[in-house]
């Protein structure tokens, strides 16, 4: 929800800017034209009446280029235009750079695997730790605990899981520890076993999820929607550190 909401912010920025643009265009191109029935009003105006006698035409004089001469007010009004344009287009540059990575199916959309389920369950096994996809921001871990018919219905398939890199504390990424086989969190020591469930520190719950779906082999994750982490004392898979920590001192047990 938060992808959809912030493209469609942006989106309506801009739509307000270039509305914002035309209806000043438009202001100025009416101006102009009621200036110009002005002027020829005038002229029309001081031609000789029916009244009054009729004087010899005068030869016509040559022919000469008028100086075009642009009041203070036209020349502040096209900078004010131009200035408008160059925001607009710098403004929507930025507004489909910032979006770029929900239309090429980056982080904030349903995002498809180049790989197969099985493919990346043995990469997992062989690593001895997560499949990162940076372009979406989370890990896919091969979850045997016991939550998938409880906490965990509905967001697991084929056994794969999918947990968001923010830190549940204060958003910080969170890489994996090969040596403890948990999440360690290098801000401020948050500890999550290999299910991204809280251990230790000031962390209020466990890792945030996103929910797979695997048809075909294929394996799809919805980043478009933040699923809130399990609350402390979530524990499904009853996993003691494995090895040293990655931050802040040794494992015991």
């Amino acid at each position: 929800m938060l992808g959809i909401a912030q493209s469609t912010f942006a989106v309506g920025i801009v739509v307000v800017l270039f509305a914002l643009f035309v209806m000043l265009l438009a202001g100025s191109f009416l101006r102009a034209r009621r200036s110009d029935r002005a002027r020829a009003a005038v002229s029309e105006g001081s031609t000789p009446g029916a009244g009054r006698p009729a004087v010899a035409a005068a030869p016509a004089p040559a022919p000469s280029r008028k100086k075009v001469v642009v009041s203070r007010r036209d020349f502040f009004r096209g900078g004010l235009l131009a200035s408008l344009m160059v925001f607009g287009a710098q403004f929507g540059g930025a507004s489909i750079a910032f979006l770029w990575p929900n239309l090429k199916g980056g982080f904030g959309s349903l995002i498809t695997l180049p790989d197969t389920a099985d493919v990346i369950k043995n990469q997992i096994s062989e690593n001895r730790q997560p499949v990162y996809f940076g372009a979406g921001r989370f890990y896919l871990i091969n979850y045997t605990g016991d939550g998938t018919k409880s906490i965990y219905q509905g967001i697991t398939a084929d056994g794969l899981m999918a947990l968001y890199q923010k830190c549940a504390h204060l958003g910080c990424r969170v890489p994996f520890c090969q040596a403890s086989q948990w999440f360690e969190c290098p801000c401020h020591g948050s500890k999550y076993n290999y299910a991204g469930e809280y251990q230790l520190g000031p962390a209020p719950t466990g890792l945030m999820r996103f929910k797979v779906t695997v048809e075909g082999g294929q394996v799809k994750v919805d980043t478009s929607t933040i699923i809130p982490g399990p609350p402390r004392g979530t524990n499904t898979i009853h996993q003691a550190p494995e090895g040293p920590f990655c931050v802040g001192g040794a494992a015991g047990g």
